[in-house]
């Protein structure tokens, strides 16, 4: 059975203020780009926070995000 890379991808995600591409999560945790991709489309609280254009040719780069529950979240009732 294979690692999930869900929450190496999480955790790097919560310490970047500002988000963090693909490309930067790959250098960051050691984790295939294709492996973030999958993690980063079926993690719930991570979402797309803007697009970046760098290079000549303009490459369009999706920064991400997650969402930090507060730490006083009450649960629900039911």
């Amino acid at each position: 059975m294979r690692k999930s890379t869900q929450n190496a991808v999480r955790e790097a995600l919560r310490k970047a203020e500002d988000g963090m591409t693909a490309v930067q999560l790959e250098g960051v945790t050691g984790n295939p780009y294709r492996s973030i991709i999958g993690s980063l489309k079926c993690m719930p609280d991570a979402y797309i926070d803007r697009w970046e254009t760098k290079g000549k040719k303009k490459y369009v780069s999706a920064v991400w995000c997650v969402v930090i529950p507060p730490p006083n979240c009450p649960k629900p009732n039911e």
